[in-house]
């Protein structure tokens, strides 16, 4: 191995999970694969400072699953063996929506992979590592290069604090919300990224309880604020992991944000739509104390209107567009990057000039749609901060409102509904002829007022969650 120029070496910034599947998309198609992080990474499922979202809650959707399996074939079945839970929708699901709850009947329509953050990327490892080489206690600096190409990138170690130039036919960001591509390709004579922001304010507050005995498979539950009510909203969210564990993420956007106060957890979940979450949990024994995550902004960086786009760089995950993760989209949306990465790949090669332009415009269209869908909903909350939505933005927000409110008795709306949502049919799927008559129909009745909860279900709760109507404070 002399250079780049004759070695197809790849080089990525980050162990995240984005940066992993990275690692196994391109592995096959490099000499060298080489993987770069400042954390130690550790051997099972444990935290580490530059993960600090993996506390809170994690959904990855059946759009997600599956662009992860086409890329890594086996992860499913690996996750599952391994403790994860396969959660099919809408029957293990609890979720009220600002038009109601969700019925549970029906045959599944999409699914959710559950478990802990630390433990899906302690079990991918295992998998999407294999023959790749990982750095740890290394630093990215600078990429290195021309306008016109990115040759490689200046790492500093951690220990020895010297810095190197480590050459690439490829460099991968996948360093996450605070990456530094932008500035790298300001340095090296590039124009700025445009970049959009709307920040609701949201606050996450996550703590971990031990599920009652015979509850460690409890559905999913998500209680969802309504922007329509001109109040801030309120989140509750709880997810049965491996271990036995419950793992509970309330959360609230600007005005009504929760605190680390353990003695306020139960009464902020009280606030939300429902008291249903507050009360399994007010039977629940707690495993930790509360822990808060503050940067839930939507923020989004253009890498794909830059003009020219350099050769030898793509920028993927949250680097390119990290959305509230109360919406559960962020793992998902990154293995659909990964997939469309790999699929330009198998028609252009890693030295093929135009291979990175073609990965960051394909990647522009995977996030679009959830992005306007994520955003259009946050900018509605009091103190919202960014760009207001136009006018065909609001006119579609209004048809999806509908949409939503007809998916609470019409299963084939549901069904369109879960197909988006879960990122595994693209958005036009809304809008095709049969989706836009069951919109026009309309509600087949009035949604759920209450739970729709198995008497097994129900016997972990007060008779109050079990009863009570939703939204009291609309």
């Amino acid at each position: 191995m002399s250079d780049a120029r004759e070695t197809r070496r790849v080089v990525i910034l980050g162990t995240s999970l984005t940066g992993m599947l990275a690692a196994a998309a391109l592995a096959p198609h490099a000499d060298e694969v080489i993987i770069m992080d400042r954390d130690d990474l550790p051997d099972g499922p444990m935290s580490r400072p530059g993960l600090p979202q993996a506390h809170h809650a994690h959904l990855l959707w059946s759009g997600g699953e599956e662009a992860m399996e086409q890329i890594a074939p086996g992860m499913q079945q690996l996750l599952i063996q391994a403790g994860a839970r396969y959660v099919p929708m809408p029957g293990s699901l609890l979720t009220l929506t600002p038009h109601g709850w969700v019925p549970r009947t029906g045959a599944p329509m999409q699914h959710q992979i559950v478990c802990s953050r630390d433990f899906l990327d302690a079990t991918a490892r295992g998998h999407l590592l294999k023959g790749v080489t990982v750095r740890s206690r290394v630093y990215a600096e600078a990429l290195t290069g021309t306008p016109k190409r990115i040759t490689g990138v200046r790492v500093r170690d951690l220990e020895t604090k010297k810095t190197e130039d480590v050459s690439a036919t490829l460099v991968v960001d996948a360093t996450g919300r605070k990456s530094h591509a932008a500035r790298w390709l300001e340095e090296i004579g590039l124009p700025a990224v445009v970049e959009s922001i709307v920040d609701p304010g949201l606050v996450y507050a996550s703590r971990w309880f031990r599920a009652p005995d015979g509850a460690e498979e409890y559905p999913v539950i998500s209680l969802q604020p309504d922007p329509g009510l001109g109040k801030p909203g309120r989140i509750a969210t709880l997810v049965p992991v491996e271990g036995g564990r419950w793992l509970v993420t309330l959360a609230g956007t600007l005005g009504a944000q929760p605190s680390a106060d353990t003695a306020a957890f139960e009464s902020f979940a009280r606030s939300a739509a429902h008291p249903l979450v507050a009360d399994l949990i007010a039977r629940a024994e707690p495993l930790s104390d509360v822990r808060l995550y503050r940067n839930c902004r939507n923020h989004r960086r253009y890498f794909e209107r830059l003009k020219p786009w350099p050769a030898g760089i793509v920028v993927l995950g949250d680097a390119v567009v990290s959305t509230n993760p109360i919406y559960g989209q962020g793992m998902t949306m990154a293995a659909q990057m990964v997939l469309a990465m790999r699929t330009a790949l198998l028609r252009h090669g890693l030295a093929d000039p135009d291979f990175s332009s073609t990965v960051q415009r394909r990647i522009g269209r995977v996030v679009q749609a959830p992005w306007d869908i994520t955003t259009g909903q946050d900018i509605r909350f009091p103190g919202a901060t960014g760009p207001r939505a136009s006018l065909a933005g609001r006119l579609t927000h209004r048809y999806v409102d509908r949409l939503s409110s007809t998916a609470m008795s019409r299963p084939k709306a549901t069904k369109a509904l879960f197909d988006v949502m879960s990122l595994a049919e693209p958005p036009t799927r809304l809008f095709r002829p049969d989706t836009v008559w069951e919109v026009i129909k309309g509600p087949a009745g009035p949604a759920l007022g209450k739970p729709p909860m198995t008497d097994a279900e129900r016997a972990y709760c007060s008779p109050l969650s079990a009863s009570i109507r939703t939204r009291p404070e609309a």
